[in-house]
C-alpha cells in the first residue's frame, strides 16, 4: 500500500487537527486485519505486515503529527511527490527533497532533518551516507508529518500565537490605525 504525504494536511485518512477520537478510528482502519501485530497500541501506532509503523501523536484532543517509521519490507511504502522516503538513501531523500523546498539539519542532531515549510522531519539515528550496509544511517529510519507549529521554538510559537490572535488580525484588517491625528 502507498501512504501519500500530503503536508500539512496529512495522508490517507489521517488528517492533521482532527479530533483523537477521529484519528484513533483512522489509524485502526490502517491495520491489516489478516496479520494484526501483537506490538499494536490502539490510539498509539500500528504496524503493518511490512514492518511499516505507523504512529499518531495527539495533544490538546486533537491529532499534531503522524510518524511512519521504516518497513523491513517493499509492500508498503510512504511517498512524497513520487519520492519513497525510506527506499532512497538519506543523502539522496535530501537532496531531491530540495528541489521541492529548502530541507535543513536538525541543529540538535545532524544526522537528521527538517522541510520546515512542509512539516515534514526525518530521522535517523546516525549518519552513515556511506555505508549502505548500515541501513539504519544510510536510511532514515523514520518521517514525521507535523502540524503547523510543531517545530518552532518557545519564541517562534509566542510569534505565531500573537500573529493569529484576535488583537492581531484586528490590526493587521485596520494598518492605518494609531495613525488617526498624526500629522503627515
Amino acid at each position: 500500500m502507498d501512504f501519500d504525504l500530503a503536508p500539512p494536511n496529512g495522508v490517507g485518512p489521517l488528517r492533521i487537527g482532527m479530533t483523537r477520537q477521529s484519528a484513533n478510528a483512522a489509524l485502526d482502519s490502517l491495520r491489516d486485519l489478516s496479520a494484526i501485530s501483537d506490538s499494536d497500541r490502539p490510539g498509539q501506532h500500528v504496524f503493518r505486515p511490512s514492518g511499516l509503523m505507523i504512529s499518531i501523536q495527539c495533544a490538546r484532543d486533537m491529532l499534531e503529527a503522524i510518524e511512519f517509521g521504516r518497513p523491513s519490507g517493499q509492500t508498503d511504502r510512504v511517498i512524497f511527490r513520487g519520492l519513497d522516503m525510506f527506499a532512497l538513501p538519506a543523502r539522496e531523500l535530501v537532496q531531491r527533497m530540495g528541489q521541492y523546498t529548502s530541507v535543513e539539519a536538525d541543529a540538535d542532531d545532524p544526522a537528521s532533518f527538517v522541510a520546515p515549510d512542509l512539516l515534514l522531519g526525518f530521522w535517523r539515528p546516525f549518519a552513515a551516507d556511506d555505508e549502505p550496509d548500515e541501513e539504519q544511517g544510510y536510511y532514515f529510519s523514520s518521517v514525521l508529518l507535523a502540524r503547523p507549529g510543531y517545530y518552532d521554538t518557545p519564541t517562534q510559537a509566542a510569534e505565531r500565537l500573537q500573529q493569529t490572535s484576535p488583537e492581531a488580525k484586528a490590526g493587521e484588517a485596520h494598518p492605518a490605525r494609531g495613525e488617526v491625528g498624526s500629522s503627515g
